[in-house]
């Protein structure tokens, strides 16, 4: 495990009073492991969230003391938090965190929104603007019925109007790539810091025991399009793991193929060697940023990524992997002809040493200074207006 420490001059600072607001904990996924690294970077941090579900936190975020929004005494909250995403704007502006110096809101949902003292430092890592109002707010509401595409439709323009005028409250956002950035510029009118969020490279190694097989990981869900992978591996015959569980499960193994196999779960070292034994991993979805290449990529493999959204900055085309350009399954088809072409020029070592741009370290560091940043401008404000 990476040890990395606060930079000396936050050592040499009087001790801060810090919260954490996280829009929900009800899984540990990929958000949740940002916030256990910036728990290790504030260890003595109190976490504000709308709701949580305590039999799924790590012990990283169980030594923290977790206070929840007047959201989480809502019949359901804990299954139905997204259906009271119109009460969270006024939730999270009843918190009183006058009592902290410093303000870090991990944004996907809404968080960025608290009331902060005017001397207080409010930074936010945002994962991405809440895609569900914004840039996907098309495809959710087809995708729902009756009912919740009327609710959408009432409760988004109210939405829209609060997220973009409470993303004026942060001194400083950090977006998780550049495509966030880019999206928080056009959303939210604010420019944007990028830091890479961690990816615990050191937990995979390369293997000589690399298959004819490729591979697909995520959730089976219509987003990540596994449908993709599934009907061009289908078409021309080659060999394809796909490892997942979701809605979708049953409906693609009634259109894959012989060639194509299914594994819904796997303990975490059977993962780690599918990952250094696959032929690539072939990644179909359009993702903020997204882990799972660069886990790949740290075991030694390429990736097939499409070329939009966070895969452009985790895969490097020609070096890393090959992107394809259309989520259609004619472009993956061709950019898998190319793979093969191009593969015998492959070394694992670019991989590797690309993948380590994502490391834990750099994230930690990388957040410490943008911290740092921030607090050096609003100091330089408050002495401008005393």
């Amino acid at each position: 495990m990476n040890v990395v420490t606060i930079p000396s001059e936050a050592e040499s600072r009087p001790a801060r009073k810090v919260a954490i607001i996280h829009y929900w904990l009800v899984t540990m996924r990929g958000g949740e492991r940002v916030l256990e690294r910036i728990c290790d970077l504030y260890p003595d941090a109190d976490i504000f969230t709308h709701v949580v579900d305590e039999t799924v936190l790590s012990q990283t975020l169980k030594r923290h003391r977790i206070f929840t929004t007047s959201i989480a005494k809502l019949p359901f909250a804990r299954s139905q938090y997204q259906k009271y995403l119109p009460l969270m704007p006024r939730a999270l502006e009843t918190l009183d965190l006058s009592a902290y110096d410093l303000v870090i809101s991990c944004e996907a949902g809404p968080t960025k929104g608290v009331i902060t003292r005017p001397d207080a430092v409010h930074v936010t890592y945002c994962h991405s603007p809440m895609r569900y109002i914004w840039d996907q707010y098309h495809a959710y509401r087809a995708a729902s019925g009756r009912l919740a595409k009327l609710y959408l439709q009432m409760v988004a323009p109210r939405m829209r109007a609060w997220d973009r005028m409470s993303a004026s409250r942060p001194d400083l956002i950090m977006a998780n790539s550049q495509f966030v950035r880019r999206r928080i510029a056009k959303f939210w009118g604010r420019e944007a810091s990028v830091v890479y969020p961690p990816v615990e490279v050191d937990l995979f190694q390369r293997s000589d025991a690399v298959t004819d097989e490729c591979v697909w990981i995520s959730q089976l869900v219509p987003y990540k399009r596994p449908d993709l992978a599934v009907d061009a591996f289908t078409r021309t015959g080659r060999k394809l793991h796909v490892i997942g569980d979701g809605p979708m499960l049953e409906a693609l193994k009634a259109r894959a193929g012989p060639n194509v196999r299914f594994t819904t779960r796997m303990r975490f070292d059977e993962l780690r060697a599918a990952y250094a034994q696959a032929r690539a991993l072939i990644f179909t979805a359009e993702e903020d940023f997204g882990i799972i290449p660069v886990e790949s990529q740290a075991a030694g493999r390429p990736v097939v990524v499409f070329g939009r959204g966070g895969g452009t900055e985790t895969v490097i085309d020609g070096a890393t992997g090959i992107h394809f350009h259309e989520q259609t399954v004619d472009s993956l088809v061709e950019a898998m002809d190319r793979f093969d072409a191009w593969l015998p020029s492959f070394d694992p070592a670019v991989a590797i040493a690309h993948a380590r741009n994502f490391d834990r370290a750099r994230f930690m560091q990388g957040f410490a200074a943008e911290v740092r940043r921030a607090e050096a401008l609003v100091a330089a404000n408050t002495a401008l207006t005393d």
